[in-house]
């Protein structure tokens, strides 16, 4: 097949696995937890690696900030014959409970996000793969990481989170996010309620693992706010319950 016009790939890479980064800079990182990394090439905001995990071909590969991106990633890497797609990103705690360094594996995502709603109606859920979030789960239990599992808030606008009061809806904002937090929400971060969404779509299987950097609620009341930018925690979770996809699916 002919490269696909945005990622620049075609199906010559022969993995049905993608770990998917937002940031373009972590994608060599991951796939330096790989066997065998190799650069296959950049195009825009798509910076791909290719290595493998149990003798076989994973992906890795960046799919900038936000829903049409992260879409426009998904879909390409799909028609190329990548069936099996896991975020490991960034977010910000809510839940209190939450804090920096924490690992957050979402179960399912808010939908604030806009690309969604190209797919499918606002009332349809955008929930993570139940089996390969099980991996998730093992894999944070295995490496005896603190970890949360449940909601995640997904976004378009960081600054319509970080500063509400300067946006004319500013008043439709913060109340939404009083919800979130009275709900329970665990974080807030901005691709995987699009990968759910697009990955159901498609018929393919979607997860996602987040680094949690800080905890903005925490910080309001004064509470103790631990940073953590390194994101080798999550890596570590993501790799591994790909491994544990791969050997439950060679049994």
């Amino acid at each position: 097949m002919e490269k696909l016009y945005h990622i620049q790939l075609d199906d010559s890479h022969n993995a049905r696995y993608a770990l998917l980064p937002g940031a373009p800079e972590r994608v060599e990182k991951i796939a330096s937890f790989l066997d065998d990394p190799k650069y296959l090439g950049q195009n825009r905001e798509y910076i791909t690696w290719l290595g493998q995990i149990e003798g076989e071909n994973v992906l890795v590969m960046s799919t900038g900030m936000g829903g049409p991106s992260t879409a426009i990633g998904v879909e390409e890497l799909f028609q190329t014959g990548v069936t099996n797609f896991l975020r490991i990103g960034t977010c910000g705690g809510i839940k209190l409970e939450v804090k920096g360094g924490d690992v957050v594996i979402a179960t399912g995502a808010i939908r604030m996000d806009g690309t969604p709603d190209e797919y499918v109606p606002k009332e349809f859920p955008a929930v993570a793969d139940f089996d390969f979030t099980a991996s998730l789960v093992e894999s944070a239990q295995q490496l005896k990481a603190t970890y949360h599992t449940g909601i995640v808030h997904c976004k378009d606008s960081f600054y319509g989170q970080h500063n509400p009061s300067r946006m004319p809806i500013g008043y439709e904002l913060t109340n939404k996010w009083e919800a979130w937090y009275k709900a329970n929400c665990l974080a807030s971060e901005m691709e995987s309620s699009t990968l759910f969404i697009v990955s159901q779509v498609l018929g393919a299987r979607a997860a996602c693992v987040l680094n949690v950097i800080w905890n903005q609620e925490r910080a309001k009341r004064g509470l103790e706010d631990p940073h953590q930018h390194d994101t080798e925690l999550a890596i570590s979770v993501a790799v591994e319950a790909i491994r544990k996809d791969i050997i439950k699916g060679k049994k």
